[in-house]
């Protein structure tokens, strides 16, 4: 058959092993880390989803070689611990039996071990170690390894890889990047020692040298050895990308694949990870460059999941092998579906981070727009229904979408009304907002696979008492979802005020000067498109401090960016009354301000259609209500509740 993208599904052989085409699954940490370290059983399947997805290699994250100077609670592999090989050869045959190469990811934290602890006071109790001794950001101190030290995790890392080898593992991957203890010696900032494993790039790379000679020597010729670095580590002091590539050609005559990567996590990390403020493929020039003075194939990653962008870099040169991460979890059929001409399918990543605010929260895995994951062990495939069923979905949100699509493909008849003209609920007013669009795209996607699923869409067709009763439906999952709060403050029903939810339709009207009133998510994130539109904005926010309802690691992003942007805050401000002039508010002590703005987006939040909601709770034998109808949340909790309505039918 034709490829719709015929560089990108080409194999690609690297040392002696061929792999199907250009789409690797990049490194991702796995969550039922055991107490002894070892890979639990639902880590296995989140390994294993991405492969029968059809990604060419899966690499499991990360394995620390070297647990007496790296306490971080990780992957460790070796002969001692009960189960620890057993774990690692059940996931290697796990994700190989779907036709993808495993791969195992060999790190060591270095001074900034504990990272991946739950209970971070118990990094006051480990030893951080480093090429040069220093008290971290944190308070921490660093301890100076000696060369014996040295010399005996540079033969750690051979040990493990030998033993990945032995389990099954095709390939491994030498952690380099991400500040983590190789990136720490090739850092002039970390590393600052005066022997030969300091000074002049030729010192600093002494230890990747050491490490990836000891691992060579583990697995043999012709084992794939892929090399994970930062191009450059995009900050003052680190090395730049001229640098990259002197340390990309000191190291390629050792290596297979050099797997190009920026920045640290201590430094840029919405850069290493490209969060939504960042343009897609903003890491792609650093792998371009380097691919021009190697001989080695390169990867590149970073916030890819277009796969004409990808297309693209493979054809144009720029890289020999695209990874991805978070846009794996989102869709693990993205390669299936590239490779089928099914692209339009893709439900593709938001870069919302809830995939890594979960990890750091509660130590386990979830994602925003994909119900599987961190759940592996529940089911991946939807099993048809022993008896079909009528299924009334009232709701055309991303709630009543995934729910209407699950139910059709059991085998269910199912009639989806929405009583607006168009699919895709709350979602239809992020189009507007460039670094948003993807969750408008996704309503866009569902509504796509909903009618691809057979399901009978009704448009402007609302869900009353009686029409649900005239249906007579075996289930009705009510997913009418929420309505913007807009509180009976004078003014507010003005003709310079917009709710956040219709900005789209009305984002010809906003003056050169705003207030955004509220600052929750989506007040926040509306200030910093209307900033970076070139407008004046003020933002307001009753409470103390913003966006409390964003994630862990999306909120330090979004704060960093309405700084950047220079957006006027006022915390501790509640709004009185509108004018023409802007908002008057009440400060803390009840003195009145005027915040000035000749346009007012009030983004006060939403509040939850309970009440129609409960009119239609007597309709069906089976009544189920997701989403926002029953509290005002997130998309995470629409889609996932959906899914599982759908299931329970």
């Amino acid at each position: 058959m034709q490829r719709k993208y015929p560089n990108l599904c080409k194999p690609i052989k690297v040392g002696d092993v061929t792999f199907r085409h250009r789409m690797f699954s990049a490194p991702m940490g796995g969550t039922d880390i055991t107490a002894d370290c070892t890979i639990g059983r639902a880590s296995t399947a989140f390994y294993e989803l991405r492969a029968k997805g059809g990604a060419a290699a899966v690499t499991v994250s990360e394995c620390m070689v070297h647990p007496e100077t790296d306490g971080s609670h990780a992957f460790h592999l070796d002969l001692h611990t009960p189960g620890s090989l057993a774990s690692f050869t059940y996931t290697a045959d796990a994700i190989r039996r779907h036709g993808a190469i495993a791969s195992l990811e060999l790190s060591h934290s270095g001074q900034y071990a504990g990272t991946y602890l739950t209970d971070k006071d118990k990094k006051k109790g480990l030893a951080q170690w480093g090429p040069s001794a220093g008290i971290r950001p944190d308070g921490l101190e660093v301890g100076e390894l000696t060369k014996a030290m040295i010399a005996d995790i540079a033969s750690a890392y051979g040990t493990v890889a030998g033993l990945a080898k032995r389990a099954g593992f095709e390939m491994v991957m030498v952690h380099g990047g991400h500040g983590w203890l190789i990136n720490q010696f090739l850092s002039p900032y970390f590393n600052h020692r005066t022997d030969e494993y300091g000074g002049p790039l030729a010192n600093r790379a002494r230890f990747a040298q050491e490490v990836l000679d000891s691992v060579r020597k583990a697995v043999g010729p012709g084992f794939p050895i892929e090399f994970r670095m930062s191009g450059s580590e995009l900050f003052d002091g680190g090395y730049d990308l001229a640098e990259g590539v002197a340390i990309a050609k000191l190291l390629e005559s050792r290596v297979d694949l050099l797997h190009i990567s920026a920045g640290t996590y201590q430094r840029g990390f919405s850069v290493t990870h490209p969060s939504m403020f960042e343009a897609h493929g903003r890491n792609v020039y650093l792998a371009a460059e380097i691919k021009k003075h190697v001989s080695v194939p390169v990867a590149t990653l970073g916030g890819l999941n277009d796969p004409a962008m990808m297309e693209e870099i493979i054809a144009g040169g720029q890289a020999d092998v695209v990874e991805m991460a978070r846009a794996l979890l989102a869709d693990h059929e993205l390669p299936w579906k590239v490779m089928t001409g099914r692209d339009a399918d893709i439900v593709k990543c938001l870069r919302c981070f809830v995939c890594m605010a979960e990890r750091a929260v509660t130590a386990t895995r979830r994602c925003a727009v994909n119900p599987l994951i961190g759940r592996e062990l529940d089911g991946t495939e939807i099993a048809l229904a022993p008896r079909p069923r009528k299924v009334l979905v009232a709701g055309g949100g991303p709630g009543g979408l995934e729910a209407a699509v699950t139910a059709a493909r059991r085998g269910h008849r199912v009639i989806l009304c929405e009583k607006t003209g168009r699919l895709g609920g709350i979602l239809h007013g992020e189009q507007a907002i460039p670094f948003k669009y993807e969750m408008y795209e996704l309503g866009e996607t569902l509504a796509k696979l909903a009618a691809d699923a057979g399901v009978d869409i009704r448009l402007d067709t609302p869900v009353t008492k009686e029409y649900a009763e005239q249906e007579n439906a075996d289930a009705l999952i009510i997913a009418i979802g929420s309505a913007p709060f807009v509180p009976p403050i004078p003014g507010l029903a003005g003709d310079n005020v917009i709710v956040v939810n219709d900005y789209y339709l009305a984002k010809d009207k906003v003056g050169g000067s705003v207030v955004v009133l509220g600052g929750g998510l989506a007040g926040c994130e509306a200030a910093v498109h209307l900033a970076r539109e070139g407008k004046t904005v003020h933002l307001v926010e009753m409470r103390e401090e913003l966006a409390p309802d964003a994630n862990v690691r999306h909120r330090p992003i979004l704060l960093a960016e309405i700084a950047k942007q220079k957006i006027a805050v006022h915390t501790g401000y509640k709004g009185l009354r509108v004018t023409a002039d802007g908002v008057v508010c009440a400060d803390c002590a009840g003195e009145e301000h005027l915040v000035p703005g000749t346009t007012v987006i009030c983004a006060l939040g939403q509040k939850a259609r309970r009440q129609e909601a409960e009119e239609l709770r007597d309709c069906a034998p089976y009544v189920a209500r997701i989403g926002d109808c029953v509290r005002a949340a997130n998309i995470t909790t629409a889609i996932y509740q959906g899914y599982h309505a759908a299931l329970d039918i």
